[in-house]
C-alpha cells in the first residue's frame, strides 16, 4: 500500500501544481527553463503513475474487502466510463460544446472513471486507488472553475460538428478499450468477449 500511496502522491501532486502551487511552479520554470521543467515534471508524473499502478497491482492480491459490490454495479461501471471517454476526447477536440460548458472535461472524465470503478470494487486497495483519483478530481474541478471565474476565463462556444465528432470518437474509443484494452491493462474483462 505504501508504494501505491507514494505513487498517487507523486502523480496527483504534480498534476495539482498549477492550481495549488502556481507561484512555486512559476519560480521553478523561471529558474530551470520551460523545457527542463516540463521534462522533470513529466518524469515525476510517469514515475508516480507507474508506482501507483504497480502498487495497485500488488494490492489487488490482498482480499481485504470493505464491501462486496452487487453484480449489477459491475455492469453499471459502463454508465460512468462511457461518458468518461467522451469527456476525455472533449478535452482535445477544439470547439465542442462539452469543453465550452464544462471548461475542464478531462478532470470530469477522471471523476466519472474513478466513481464508476469505486462502485464496482470493494477491496481496500481499490477504494484507496480510485478514491484518491475521485477526491482529487472533485477538488481540482471545483478549484479550477473558481480560478476560471476569478480570472474571467471564458471558453469559445461549441459547434455541433465538433460535439458530434467528440461523442463518436469517445464512444468508439470506449468500446475498443472495453472490448480489447481493459483485459490487457487491468487483467479483467470490461465487456464479455464471446
Amino acid at each position: 500500500m505504501t508504494w501505491m500511496i507514494l505513487g498517487l502522491v507523486l502523480f496527483l501532486g504534480t498534476h495539482s501544481l498549477r492550481i495549488y502551487a502556481n507561484d512555486w511552479r512559476s519560480a521553478r520554470v523561471a529558474t530551470m527553463g520551460e523545457k527542463p521543467f516540463k521534462a522533470v515534471y513529466g518524469l515525476v508524473s510517469i514515475a508516480g503513475l507507474a508506482l501507483a499502478i504497480w502498487g495497485y497491482g500488488a494490492m489487488r492480491k490482498d482480499p481485504t474487502m470493505l464491501w462486496n459490490p452487487p453484480v449489477g454495479l459491475y455492469h453499471a461501471v459502463s454508465l460512468f466510463t462511457l461518458p468518461a471517454f467522451i469527456l476525455l476526447v472533449a478535452a482535445y477536440v477544439p470547439g465542442n460544446h462539452l469543453k465550452a460548458r464544462l471548461g475542464h472535461p478531462m478532470v470530469m472524465a477522471v471523476k466519472f472513471w474513478a466513481f464508476g470503478h469505486l462502485l464496482a470494487n470493494g477491496r481496500v486497495g481499490d477504494v484507496v486507488f480510485f478514491g484518491a483519483f475521485f477526491v482529487w478530481a472533485v477538488v481540482l474541478y471545483i478549484r479550477s472553475r473558481k480560478l476560471d471565474r476569478a480570472a474571467g476565463v471564458s471558453y469559445p462556444p461549441g459547434r455541433m460538428p465538433a460535439t458530434v465528432a467528440t461523442v463518436l470518437i469517445g464512444a468508439v474509443a470506449w468500446f475498443l478499450f472495453a472490448r480489447y484494452g481493459h483485459m490487457a491493462v487491468a487483467g479483467v474483462p470490461a465487456l464479455p468477449m464471446g
